[in-house]
């Protein structure tokens, strides 16, 4: 942990312990940025030699190579149609391509209680709905591919 930027290890909360109420979150927005703490942590996880040929070009950052790596280790490097939270991506090599939308419907009635749409509106809501499931259901390989290996 001496890696760690100088304030962080004494501010990490003990294993298992609730986070403060008192730290700051503009703080710990700032801890979290440092570009050398994601550079080791990428180095860590991947390698010295991964690190330098992924090295960030231009304006992206080291915690965005991190990103782009996991999501290549977590769902390949082809193109994919991935859920996060609820907001689904299309995307390829780990890099987001387009955003395709979130789930609306939060309270499960299925869009029952809401205004009667027009025909534009129920296709959009139709075609939506077979994304949203193609994307659950590559999820749901992802997911059963893991827990197989």
């Amino acid at each position: 942990m001496d890696w760690l930027p100088g304030e962080l290890p004494q501010d990490l909360p003990a294993p298992g312990s609730p986070v403060p109420r008192f730290s700051s979150p503009r703080k710990w927005k700032a801890l979290t940025s440092d570009d050398e703490l994601w550079r080791r942590l990428f180095s860590d996880r991947w390698g010295a030699d991964a690190a330098a040929f992924y090295a960030p070009e231009g304006s992206k950052s080291w915690k965005d190579v991190f990103v782009v790596q996991d999501r290549c280790d977590r769902y390949g490097l082809g193109v994919r149609i991935i859920r996060e939270g609820k907001d689904y991506y299309l995307i390829y090599q780990g890099e987001i391509q387009r955003y395709l939308g979130s789930r609306q419907d939060t309270d499960g009635d299925g869009g029952k209680n809401q205004p009667r749409q027009d025909a534009a509106d129920e296709q959009r809501q139709i075609s939506n709905q077979i994304l949203f499931f193609l994307g659950d259901l590559e999820a749901a390989c992802a997911d059963a591919k893991r827990i197989k290996a």
